[in-house]
C-alpha cells in the first residue's frame, strides 16, 4: 500500500509538505504542490481518512438526519445540502429518522462518536438531541423545524403565512367548512400550520370548529385515515386543508374511495408541492417550498458555523408560495 512517504520520495519533497498539500494549505510553494499532486496521482495514493480524522478530531463528513427518507419534500433538500457539501470539500451521510425519535437518537450518537464535522437536523423530537449535539461541540443546523428552548443555526419557511394563504383561498372560493389534517402535537411545522389555518378563519369572520381539526402522522396513511374520520362525522367538510404532501395524498384517495367530487363537493388544497400535482385530475392545488433553497441556506449556514464556531446563531425564514390549480376552484353556481 502507497504511503504518504513513497508520494514525499517520488515528488522529492518532505513528507510534511506532502501533508499541507493535500490539507489544501496554500503556503506551499507551487511548484512542490504540483509534483506532490502528480505523484498522488501516479502511484494512486489513497489518503487514511481514519488517521487523518483522528489526528484532526473529525471526518470530512456531514450528518444529514432528515425525519422521512419516503417524503419528496426531503429529496430536493437533501440535493440542496449536498451540492454546497461538495463544493467545500465535504461528503454528505443520510441518516432517515423516520419520525421516530429513539431512530434519531441513535443517528446523534453516530455523528459525535465518528466526529462528524457537521450535522444537519429535522427533528421529530424535542431539544434532547440538539443539545447533546451541542455538548459535544458538533456544529449544526436545524432544518425545517424549529428546536424549542434552545439557540442553534436554523433554516425554515413561513408556515404560519403559508397555511392561511391556503385557507383563506378556499374561503375566497366559497368553502365554509373548511377541515385541517395536521401533523403531531410535538412537530413545530405541524402547530405553525394549524395556526395559520385558524387565524385565516378568524380573520374572514369565520368559527375554528374542533371537530374539523385532525392530527395525524404526516404520513399517507395517517391523512387517509384523518380524511374518513372526517367525513364519517355528523356534518362532514367541504374543503380540507393538508399541512403536508403525503396526508394530500391520502386524503385525495379517501375521496376518490368515497365518490366525494373534487373539487364539486369538496376542495383540497395540500401543504408541500407534488412533482405530478399538475398532472392529476383534478390537478392539485398546494403551498409549494423552496425545498432546494432550504437545504442549500442550512448548507452555507454549517460551513460558516465550522469556520466561526463562536460566532451567534442565526435563523433564515424563506418564503411559500401558494399554487392555485383545479382541486380547490369550486365551479360556480
Amino acid at each position: 500500500m502507497t504511503t504518504i512517504y513513497d508520494v514525499a520520495r517520488q515528488a522529492q519533497v518532505s513528507p510534511s509538505t506532502v501533508s499541507r498539500v493535500l490539507n489544501g494549505q496554500v503556503s506551499v510553494d507551487p511548484d512542490m504542490a504540483a509534483r506532490v499532486r502528480q505523484a498522488v496521482q501516479e502511484l494512486d495514493y489513497r489518503p487514511n481518512a481514519v488517521a487523518r480524522s483522528l489526528r484532526r478530531s473529525q471526518t470530512r463528513l456531514w450528518a444529514v438526519i432528515i425525519s422521512d427518507i419516503g417524503n419528496p419534500f426531503f429529496t430536493s433538500m437533501v440535493r440542496g445540502v449536498e451540492d454546497v457539501a461538495q463544493g467545500a470539500g465535504f461528503s454528505v451521510v443520510l441518516c432517515n429518522g423516520d419520525e421516530d425519535p429513539e431512530k434519531e437518537s441513535r443517528y446523534v450518537n453516530a455523528a459525535i462518536a465518528e466526529r462528524m464535522a457537521g450535522v444537519i437536523i429535522s427533528s421529530s423530537g424535542g431539544p434532547v438531541l440538539i443539545n447533546r449535539l451541542l455538548e459535544a461541540r458538533i456544529p449544526l443546523v436545524a432544518i425545517d423545524r424549529q428546536p424549542r428552548g434552545v439557540a442553534v443555526d436554523t433554516v425554515l419557511v413561513d408556515n404560519a403565512h403559508g397555511a392561511e394563504q391556503a385557507t383563506a383561498h378556499l374561503i375566497d372560493s366559497g368553502y365554509r367548512r373548511i377541515a385541517c389534517i395536521t401533523g403531531p402535537r410535538r412537530i413545530s411545522t405541524a402547530v405553525q400550520r394549524l395556526r395559520g389555518y385558524q387565524r385565516a378563519l378568524r380573520s374572514h369572520g369565520l368559527a375554528v370548529p374542533d371537530d374539523l381539526t385532525r392530527y395525524a402522522d404526516f404520513r399517507e396513511e395517517g391523512g387517509y385515515r384523518a380524511m374518513a374520520s372526517l367525513l364519517d362525522a355528523g356534518e362532514p367538510p367541504d374543503a380540507v386543508f393538508a399541512t403536508n404532501n403525503l396526508m394530500t395524498v391520502g386524503a385525495m384517495e379517501c375521496l376518490l374511495d368515497r365518490g366525494i367530487a373534487v373539487p364539486t363537493r369538496c376542495g383540497v388544497v395540500g401543504f408541500d408541492d407534488i412533482p405530478w400535482a399538475h398532472l392529476v385530475r383534478p390537478s392539485l392545488s398546494t403551498v409549494s417550498q423552496p425545498t432546494y433553497d432550504l437545504g442549500r441556506v442550512a448548507a452555507m449556514l454549517l460551513t460558516e458555523r465550522i469556520a466561526n464556531p463562536a460566532k451567534t446563531p442565526s435563523t433564515v425564514t424563506l418564503h411559500t408560495g401558494l399554487q392555485v390549480r383545479e382541486s380547490s376552484s369550486r365551479p360556480q353556481r
